[in-house]
């Protein structure tokens, strides 16, 4: 029988191994020799809390009460985060991917978001993971292959591990100057300046900090990348590269019991939460235009 998270796909370059789940186009394990570089889940295990790094389409982060008005209509999402009431994550984590192409280190998933209430689009996703000597490369595309524009965000959800222990333990670095003041039900209210307590511009212990937030203003090297490491106290780690594409990044400190702080969530998004409302980041799509994005992960 078919593993619930779906066919499975093995990829392997030197040092590093990969298994790939078609649902979702997830990147379900990740290692480089014995150590886990994202928090892992079973083969045969619905993906809890979108371990491993599951690819987010046509939205990242959260949609206010699954409402929002598009060139002047009004639409309803099915609510799919219902504690906080909420429409999380877009339409395509729990879609069954196809390959469309695969080699020893590579394979390419395919998969369309069908148009469906609350969000009258067809959208082909296209998810390529891909070993090499510097990790995992990581490319999304998608196309508006309907007749209407439509809007559009993506992301990657990526729990990232910085060895043994848990985030308590490790060193993190997060180049942003911004975050997104949230409410208690974690609804945008507006950006500030990074306080004290959630600046890592300089690598410091991530300890007891909890975070669930929506940072931007990322210092970017010469070539363009931002850079997050999350490293052990032996000084290994991972790197999470990725380029301007995502001028927004959600981190999240696992702090629900189920996962124990047990990795970082580290999720590189084109757009801010509840951008199909307040517009910030938010692509739109012409009929037959494409985006298309990269992020890479490195073992330190």
């Amino acid at each position: 029988m078919t593993p619930l998270s779906g066919t499975q796909f093995s990829l392997a370059s030197g040092e590093y191994r990969a298994e790939i789940a078609s649902v979702g186009a997830t990147l379900r394990t990740l290692r480089r020799g014995e150590r886990d570089l994202i928090l892992p889940f079973d083969a045969d295990e619905l993906r809890p809390r979108y371990l491993g790094a599951a690819a987010l389409f046509p939205w990242p982060n959260r949609v206010v009460d699954g409402r929002y008005t598009f060139e002047g209509e009004e639409r309803q999402l099915a609510i799919t985060e219902p504690e906080r009431g909420h429409a999380l994550h877009g339409l395509a984590s729990w879609l069954d991917y196809t390959a469309t192409e695969q080699s020893a280190d590579a394979v390419t998933l395919e998969a369309t978001v069908e148009p469906q209430q609350g969000y009258p689009h067809r959208i082909t996703t296209l998810v390529r993971f891909a070993l090499g000597p510097d990790g995992l490369t990581c490319t999304v595309s998608a196309t508006n292959a309907g007749p209407s524009r439509a809007p559009f965000g993506t992301a990657t959800h990526t729990y990232l591990v910085g060895g043994p222990g848990t985030a308590d333990d490790w060193t993190l670095t997060l180049p942003t100057s911004r975050v997104l003041e949230v409410d208690e039900r974690l609804s945008p209210i507006r950006e500030v300046d990074v306080p004290a307590e959630l600046d890592f511009r300089q690598a410091r212990s991530v300890g007891g900090t909890q975070m669930d937030h929506a940072f931007t203003g990322l210092a970017r090297g010469g070539d363009g990348l931002a850079e997050v490491r999350l490293l052990a106290g032996d000084g290994h780690g991972v790197s999470l590269t990725w380029g301007e594409e995502y001028p927004w990044v959600q981190a999240f400190t696992a702090d629900v019991p189920d996962l124990a702080r047990g990795g970082i969530a580290v999720e590189p998004m084109t757009c801010a939460p509840d951008a199909f409302n307040t517009g910030t980041g938010l692509i739109v799509l012409e009929p037959g235009e494409s985006f298309s994005g990269s992020w890479t992960l490195t073992a330190v």
